[in-house]
């Protein structure tokens, strides 16, 4: 039938209109003239493209050849494709050279930006070799605990067979490797050169003068063989030629480590490049309630600082309120050249009683390595709005059902300005099938009901109810899970009162202190993530059975609203 070809179109319509994801970048943003540099396209979505229209580079750049590297990977049953296209360009004159926006798999990657400097006129004795090593500390002078940017180059006039190139480890320094390695080309006095470069963070833990010592390269260097022998074609040295042994050892760095100021105090040391503080999960409307937890997420973002040396974030004290702080989350990324630390952490505050409710100030001082001077990330106070706890009890809706909202008369009139849509015949046919297919689902639903019958619900049962619950919360009694305990608490509470939707409302249908007691303490041992006891006998508190408040009425809800945003079941 026509409509159902219709679907299947309409269902395949997402798939061909997804377009993938493209990013170019450079490998390095700053050369000198004679150097190469290579641009990365990154599609995502796609293992088959072709490679970009270049002559748009003509006239900044020498297109020395491309390559392609694509992959496929499965997470979660989903699929994610990738394909990398490698562009190697050298600059034909210095400046600032743009290379712009590329038509890529139906996509336009962002315009970029390579500064080119004037040529490297070195003649030291090392630009003559065929294989030498230069490093770069930068900034030479830092403070303590203050990340700096340790380069290394090895420069090969030859081809190599193998080599190793150790890490540098100066003492009472934190080292880390950056990224992953770099190769390109260069020119020095009229000789070409294949360079890899490395890139390493170095944070100096004690003050006083530091010196990186060198590092130095072992490798076998590839000799052509003779093609006048042809006796050697197929022996040592012949096909591939001979292979000698070369090193390269790098100059020592040497570099100024200073204290922190005197002057600074008691805070944290901070020296970064930059440093955000920011609180999430405040209420848009400003607005809370009694015994409904806000949940706030307090970060640190640090850039030039790995996530270890960042302070625990915290709240200080709330009038009106108790906080329940979670673990801290880590995380430490670079982009190539400097760290960048992420500390974060979880709030769960409770309002306890209605009015207002003020979340402090919070401040942190930080040193600007840049300016040099001394910053602060703060966070203004922030004022709520608490409303009393909501009247949980019955309500019209519970007992028979929503009831449908009344249709303003905005959107009544606007639904009759709408035209009527035209109807086309495969339209009927499409509602007359599925109208078939629906009665004879309710046909065979209906004449399978017919042949069961529902058991009785008899007292005896309840109870049964009633003592399978208990004997399961007094089993998780005995445990450290704070979870399962508050969860068949909870069960065994409403298989004797069936109103009760959570912990706020049992204890508040309680008589006995020491039982509402433990509850707000298993509370809070749930949310505060304890894992050592106060001590207490959560079983011993409950052995006789709940202590019920005793009411002349039916038994009502309690005001509380519901503890936990989420179900526990």
């Amino acid at each position: 039938m026509s409509y159902r070809w219709l679907l299947l179109l309409c269902l395949l319509l997402p798939l061909g209109a997804s377009a993938a994801s493209v990013q170019a970048s450079l490998d390095r943003n700053d050369v000198r003239l004679g150097e190469t540099v290579t641009l990365n396209v990154r599609i995502n979505g796609s293992m088959n493209a072709n490679t970009p229209d270049l002559s748009v580079l003509d006239n900044d750049f020498e297109v020395l050849g491309s390559s392609t590297n694509s992959s496929l990977t499965v997470v979660n049953g989903r699929q994610n494709a990738e394909l990398i296209i490698g562009i190697a360009l050298r600059p034909k004159h210095v400046g600032d050279l743009q290379i712009p926006s590329l038509t890529v798999a139906g996509s336009q990657t962002a315009p970029l930006t390579l500064h080119v400097g004037p040529p490297d006129t070195s003649t030291s004795t090392s630009a003559r070799k065929d294989i030498f090593i230069e490093t770069s500390a930068a900034p030479d002078h830092v403070y303590t605990g203050q990340q700096l940017l340790y380069t290394v180059r090895l420069f090969l006039a030859v081809n190599l067979n193998g080599g190793t190139l150790p890490d540098p480890h100066p003492d009472g320094v934190d080292v880390r490797r950056l990224g992953n390695d770099t190769d390109y080309e260069v020119e020095r006095n009229g000789r070409r050169y294949q360079v890899i470069e490395r890139r390493y963070a170095m944070i100096p833990q004690r003050a006083g003068a530091l010196t990186i010592p060198s590092i130095e390269f072992q490798g076998e260097a590839v000799e052509p063989g003779n093609p006048n022998d042809p006796g050697s074609f197929f022996g040592q040295g012949g096909l591939f030629g001979n292979t000698s042994p070369v090193t390269a050892d790098s100059s020592p760095v040497s570099v100024d480590v200073q204290a922190a100021p005197a002057d600074w105090g008691a805070t944290s040391w901070l020296p970064a490049r930059d440093l955000t503080l920011k609180v999430e999960g405040l209420p848009g409307d400003d607005k809370a309630q009694v015994g409904q937890p806000i949940n706030l997420r307090m970060s640190i973002d640090a850039k030039g600082l790995p996530a270890e040396s960042l302070p625990e974030p915290s709240l200080p004290a709330i009038d009106g309120a108790t906080v329940y702080p979670d673990q801290s989350t880590t995380a430490t990324h670079d982009d190539g050249q400097w760290l960048s630390g992420h500390r974060g952490r979880g709030f769960a505050i409770f309002p306890q009683h209605a009015g207002t409710l003020t979340i402090p100030a919070i401040s942190l001082t930080w040193f600007d390595v840049q300016s040099g001077q001394k910053k602060t990330a703060a966070i203004p106070a922030h004022t709520l709005t608490v409303a009393a706890a909501a009247n949980s009890g019955p309500t019209a809706s519970s007992s028979t059902g929503t009831a449908a909202a009344p249709v303003p008369a905005q959107a009544q009139s606007a639904n009759q300005g709408v035209p009527a849509v035209s109807t086309t015949p495969w339209r009927w046919i499409a509602l007359g099938s599925i109208g078939l297919w629906l009665i004879s689902m309710l046909a065979w639903w209906w004449s399978r009901r017919q042949r069961q019958t529902k058991p009785p619900v008899s007292g005896p049962s309840i109870q049964e109810s009633s003592r399978a619950s208990r004997q399961a919360f007094m089993e998780a009694a005995r445990g450290n899970d704070r979870a399962t305990q508050a969860r068949r608490l909870l069960a065994w509470a409403r298989s004797e009162r069936p109103g009760l939707h959570n912990l706020g409302q049992l204890s508040a249908a309680l008589a006995s202190e020491p039982q509402r007691a433990a509850i707000e303490r298993l509370q809070q041992l749930q949310y505060a993530r304890a894992g050592v006891d106060d001590g207490s006998d959560l079983a011993a508190v409950f052995a006789q059975g709940f202590d019920w408040k005793s009411e002349g009425g039916p038994q009502q809800d309690s005001p509380l609203p519901p503890l936990y945003p989420f179900k526990l079941d």
